[in-house]
């Protein structure tokens, strides 16, 4: 397996940086992300897991964006912008719900504040910083130009999707495309100006985040949304109608969960016309999340082998079919371009043989969820001792409940199976004894939510699939006690994932 990335034992958190504390109104790239990478340091955790950093879409998603390139520009710090000299401090006095993301007050704010931002750069950038963002973005045209066009065309006619947008503007008319960059030329110049300064704070973060030997892993959702720029600048390379809407779109049939399935909305590829350019799309969405990250993680792995196609018109996922996806020959393209590739594969869910040989045969790891672990018996492949080293281990993700809200809604047979398997008793909280199944397991790299490591019960959770209101989740300073970074580290050291030294006795 070429895991040269993977070649040490470590540990580390997931955590969104929306999570992280701040004053103004979600958490951002300003400087609680670097005392969160200082926190990591402290704790003797090597990684830092986040969520896809793309822009949020529906529901407030950050799986439903209108860019697979883009940046979040809820995510850029206000902070900085001051330090320039383009925004003014004072009019960033507001009083904010520090426990929650309320993205319907919060998203047109900070939008505002970079508007002004903007402003500000108009009048005051020195000639050396506007030659830099006229610099980065000629380095990023193959993406920005579209995105910035997509999301200037977006404001001017919102709440439209861009199907239904003039038909010039929505078949991309070269005429009307160039009428459009001219007319709204300020507007494209703003969203450059924002994707310029994502960019200039993540990789800064990152650099610092190196400094203290911390790695940044992504996630790469598997689909995009349908209002994107990606599916407007290449309808192409999607299975839509000569109008631009989708014939049949993605999501999972009827399981246990739910007898109607999932039904997503995403647009699905038309797998053959990317495979008629050796995928270059897709070769150059991977090389740009390496580009942000050291590591990245593919959600929903199992659709790269077949995926469950649904008829667009279609209430629920009911009515679909399997249909092959493009397996190896997708990643035998992605390796000839980009070299080893550091990337974790989602392979929860119902996995086939053939998922399985896919994933050997690239030689990523897959990963492991202990909260899956105990509704069976000891054969269950979730349970540490089933391990094989080339996993990642979690906890629980995003998706999932936080370890105290899972045993406290477990079957009788897992709390009773997990109790003795974990050794749980009146002196062993159920979230250190997780954390410490999962760290001490053979697994190569071991995560857990940071609501975990606080003990958080269900009303902390991250996500709950299928559900509106999800992803506002944050933390505040005062919740981390002094204590616990070193509780961390003690774990992480005496199971090999940072250095014996760390350990206090």
């Amino acid at each position: 397996m070429a895991d040269s990335w993977m070649a040490q034992r470590a540990a580390g958190v997931v955590l969104h940086p929306t999570s992280l504390p701040g004053p103004h109104g979600m958490g951002d790239f300003g400087p609680n992300a670097y005392f969160f990478v200082d926190w990591l340091h402290a704790a003797g955790q090597t990684l830092w897991q986040t969520l896809p950093l793309g822009p949020v879409g529906p529901g407030d998603s950050p799986y439903m964006g209108s860019s697979a390139f883009a940046g979040n520009p809820l995510l850029v710090a206000l902070e900085p912008l001051v330090q320039r000299g383009w925004l003014d401090a004072q009019t960033l006095q507001a009083d904010w719900d520090d426990e929650r993301v309320d993205y319907a007050v919060v998203s047109p704010w900070r939008l505002q504040k970079l508007r002004q931002a903007f402003a500000g750069f108009e009048l005051h950038a020195s000639t050396q910083e506007r030659s830099e963002l006229a610099a980065w973005a000629l380095s990023q045209q193959a993406w920005l130009e579209d995105y910035a066009l997509f999301m200037a065309l977006d404001q001017a006619y919102r709440p439209a999707l861009w199907p239904e947008w003039p038909s010039a503007l929505a078949l991309r008319d070269a005429v009307a495309l160039a009428k459009a960059r001219t007319s709204h030329a300020r507007e494209i110049d703003f969203w450059c100006f924002v994707q310029w300064q994502f960019e200039l704070q993540w990789q800064a973060v990152k650099s610092y985040a190196h400094s203290k030997g911390v790695r940044l892993v992504g996630d790469l959702p598997i689909f995009v949304a349908h209002h994107s720029a990606d599916c407007w600048a290449r309808p192409d390379l999607y299975e839509l109608d000569s109008t631009g809407q989708p014939q049949v779109v993605a999501g999972v049939p009827p399981d246990f969960f739910s007898d109607t399935g999932q039904r997503w909305g995403n647009p699905l590829y038309n797998w053959a016309a990317m495979a008629r350019d050796g995928y270059q799309w897709w070769i150059e969405r991977v090389r740009r999340q390496l580009h942000l990250a050291d590591v990245v993680r593919i959600d929903h792995f199992r659709g790269f082998v077949d995926y469950w196609e649904i008829p667009a018109s279609e209430p629920d996922a009911v009515r679909g079919r399997w249909q092959p996806g493009p397996g190896a020959a997708l990643f035998k393209a992605l390796a000839l371009a980009l070299g080893d590739l550091p990337i974790i594969a989602e392979d929860l869910g119902i996995i086939t043989l053939e998922v399985s040989v896919l994933r050997e045969r690239t030689g990523f790891p897959g990963m492991r969820v202990l909260q899956f672990a105990f509704s069976g018996d000891a054969g269950n492949a979730f349970l540490p001792h089933n391990f094989e080293p080339g996993t990642v281990v979690y906890t629980g993700t995003h998706d999932n409940d936080t370890v105290p809200g899972w045993w406290a809604s477990c079957s009788p047979h897992e709390r009773a199976f997990a109790t003795h398997y974990l050794g749980i008793d009146d002196h062993h909280a159920v979230h250190w004894a997780m954390v410490r199944a999962a760290s001490f397991s053979v697994a190569r790299l071991s995560l857990c939510q940071f609501q975990d490591v606080l003990g958080l019960d269900s009303q902390h959770r991250m996500n709950k699939p299928g559900t509106m209101g999800c992803w506002s989740w944050r933390f505040k300073w005062d919740w981390v006690g002094a204590d616990l970074a070193q509780c961390l580290a003690n774990i992480t050291a005496a199971s090999g994932r940072t250095g014996f030294d760390r350990l206090r006795f």
